[in-house]
């Protein structure tokens, strides 16, 4: 089962999880470059980041679980893990990447 990122992460869309990846599936509306840049320019809640996270690609995640202890939100669980509130998060994950 794919880690999936959850509702803590909007808004928020920290990308210390993105570098310990190893094969490079997570990703969002905007790159880390994008993020990082609205971060310098307006603060960390900035309102471009209103509404956004990031996603872990399901058929790419290898379920390495390298992202978890990253997030700083504890946004990141594994599939099975995810809580009840949140897993409404989990189709949205998988629709991310079928769009």
């Amino acid at each position: 089962m794919p880690y999936i990122i959850t509702q803590p992460c909007i808004g928020v869309c920290d990308t210390a999880c993105i570098p310990v990846c190893p094969v490079d599936c997570i990703h969002g509306p905007l790159s880390v470059e994008e993020i990082e840049e609205i971060k310098e320019e307006h603060g960390e809640n900035a309102k471009q980041l209103s509404g956004i996270q990031m996603y872990i690609d399901p058929d790419v995640c290898i379920d390495c679980g390298a992202c978890e202890p990253e997030c700083p939100v504890e946004a990141i669980f594994d599939e099975d893990e995810v809580p009840e509130k949140w897993e409404a998060d989990i189709e949205a994950n998988y629709k991310f990447f079928r769009t």
